[in-house]
């Protein structure tokens, strides 16, 4: 089935122009989003010659397989050249919505032979992210790694090195840090508008069985049809599971759970509004609450983290939740915590609230003057009044500032657009290999910790554990 990807760029365009990119009462609504959205339309709108055009192969065609290749070829000059997968009904699905000459293979090492392949991307199990990435970086091709970029701490140093020395573009799927919603969060942190940050609490809730990963099975899962023995090269010996091929978040053998999933969302968009290189302290709690359907991972999580100071940022706290059976029905928020206000950051949106500190120090009301004697009282509300103003003991205000994205606007397709822009151009991305494992080093740290019911120390800056 082919894709009507120019009326959908099209539609886009109309709605992501200038004149409608930011809503709220603001000095800063012509600040760089509005600059960077129209760079990205100019981009949009060159012409693709036949040597700008870039074939993909996809490896791991599931749920996010599905949805990064839909959004990627939305993006001019970008054409599907192959897909992987092990499930043979994955296999089926790819030629009956992209017709039956495309190649197909359930070895991505065949996928990494074609010449014909600029790029890849890797949507399978986090088991094998690090295995394939850097098989795919030793034969030359571009990287769209979906997140976490590891499965162990210990793998993202050789992926890192592979991606320096390769040349090529590596990009980590966390799309929330292309948002134009998370770029104006972290251009209004820059310019103080709610003074110094001390903590970040970040909550990705859901509340749904497919939102805690209970993917319909299909009925003809067995070894055979799921390439069991290829699946489990990447773990050790396990028998057949469904649900560790299906529902694998959920399972530590092959996944990495709520951390992995969700955490790693929490933390590449706090590092990309601060500046971060990350936390030096990581503690994890959680339980299974409600989904005990066999996962060896909490449905339910919190995790706290000790930030230092630094030229980045402030030093700050942040703390992380998900809750999968949440009576909220779900929400995804990042709330940066300043001394004079608030930036939350709601899915693209952000609203901020301000308040602030009286210049004079608190006297009377809640306070312990009226338990001394009545002739104290009256000598040091004497001194006070003379030493504040009236002025000076009231709380300074300051307007609200809300900023929505346009209708229609797509964080995941302007992901896309900055990893074949990049590959086009030579430009940086945002989520390399450094800024995916410093996001996916604290996740991962999490789970230790949780396991190990331990506080798990971590060097930011040398990306080392202590």
């Amino acid at each position: 089935m082919k894709k009507d990807s120019s009326r959908s760029r099209r539609k886009f365009l109309q709605q992501i122009g200038a004149t409608g990119l930011l809503l709220g009462a603001s000095p800063f609504s012509s600040m760089a989003s509005a600059k960077k959205a129209e760079e990205r339309i100019l981009t949009y709108e060159k012409p693709i010659s036949s040597n700008d055009k870039i074939r993909i192969g996809v490896i791991g065609y599931g749920v996010q397989g599905h949805f990064d290749l839909d959004t990627a070829l939305q993006v001019p000059g970008v054409e599907l050249a192959a897909i992987c997968d092990l499930y043979t009904g994955r296999i089926e699905n790819a030629k009956e919505l992209h017709g039956k000459e495309l190649f197909t293979t359930i070895n991505y090492q065949e996928l990494l032979d074609r010449k014909d392949i600029d790029a890849v991307f890797i949507c399978t199990t986090d088991v094998w992210h690090a295995r394939i990435a850097l098989d795919a970086l030793a034969k030359g091709k571009h990287v769209y790694c979906e997140k976490p970029m590891v499965y162990k701490i210990e793998e993202g140093y050789p992926v890192m090195a592979a991606a320096k020395k390769s040349g090529k573009v590596f990009q980590v799927g966390s799309q929330r840090v292309s948002s134009i919603g998370y770029l104006k969060a972290k251009e209004l942190l820059a310019a103080g508008e709610i003074g110094q940050l001390n903590m970040v609490n970040a909550v990705y809730d859901r509340q749904s069985s497919i939102g805690s990963w209970e993917y319909t099975i299909p009925k003809d899962a067995s070894a055979l049809t799921t390439n069991w023995d290829k699946f489990i090269e990447a773990t050790g010996k396990m028998n057949f599971d469904a649900k560790k091929f299906f529902w694998w978040r959920a399972f530590k053998e092959v996944g990495t759970g709520v951390a992995g999933d969700l955490f790693i969302h929490l933390l590449s968009g706090t590092h990309f509004i601060t500046g971060s290189k990350g936390p030096e302290s990581i503690y994890s709690t959680g339980q299974l609450s409600h989904w005990k359907d066999g996962r060896n991972l909490p449905d339910v999580m919190s995790g706290v983290m000790q930030y230092p100071a630094c030229q980045e940022h402030d030093a700050f706290q942040l703390t992380l939740q998900v809750n999968f059976i949440s009576g909220t029905g779900g929400q995804e928020i990042i709330r940066l915590i300043g001394s004079e206000g608030v930036i939350e950051v709601d899915g693209n949106d952000l609203s901020i609230k301000h308040s602030y500190m009286p210049e004079a120090p608190g006297f009377g009301g809640y306070d312990s003057l009226f338990t001394f004697s009545k002739q104290m009282q009256a000598e040091m509300q004497k001194e006070y009044d003379a030493k504040w103003t009236a002025q000076q003991r009231k709380r300074k205000t300051k307007e609200d500032i809300v900023f929505k994205v346009p209708d229609g606007y797509d964080d995941h397709l302007n992901h896309m657009t900055h990893f074949f822009d990049a590959i086009r151009s030579g430009k940086p991305v945002v989520e390399d290999a450094e800024f995916g494992f410093r996001a996916a080093a604290p996740a991962l740290s999490c789970n230790e910790s949780y396991l190990s019911k331990k506080i798990v120390n971590w060097d930011p800056v040398n990306m080392k554990l202590k």
